[in-house]
């Protein structure tokens, strides 16, 4: 009977969203998305300490300030990195052997060896 199912390979059949990193462009893509993700909810975070009362405080006014702070992220991290998402990349890369050495530049960012004469 242990034959009709079959052998025990680890595959679910279920898609483990591994395929997303298959390539560097994929993997620089989704390190920019969560570097947008990470700075949305530091600005979040930020915004809740409340250092000072508004002066004008509405349900309108928060939602207009978290799709003006959503832009803010999205440009933020795409123009002006904090670095996060840069370091998460490398990281990944360094897992995936392929991808490190088809990229032409070192993972890790470090200054490639030179030969000995």
């Amino acid at each position: 009977m242990s034959d009709a199912i079959g052998a025990i390979t680890g595959q679910t059949g279920l898609d483990t969203g591994l395929s997303r990193a298959a390539t560097r462009q994929n993997l620089d893509k989704a390190a920019q998305q969560f570097e947008s993700v990470f700075t949305g909810m530091m600005l979040k975070s930020m915004r809740q300490a409340k250092l000072a009362d508004p002066l004008i405080d509405s349900k309108a006014m928060d939602t207009f300030r978290d799709m003006s702070d959503q832009k803010v992220v999205q440009n933020m991290a795409e123009h002006h990195p904090l670095g996060i998402g840069q370091a998460m990349s490398k990281f990944l890369a360094q897992s995936q052997p392929e991808m490190a050495a088809g990229s032409g530049a070192p993972a890790s960012g470090a200054a490639t060896p030179t030969a000995k004469p």
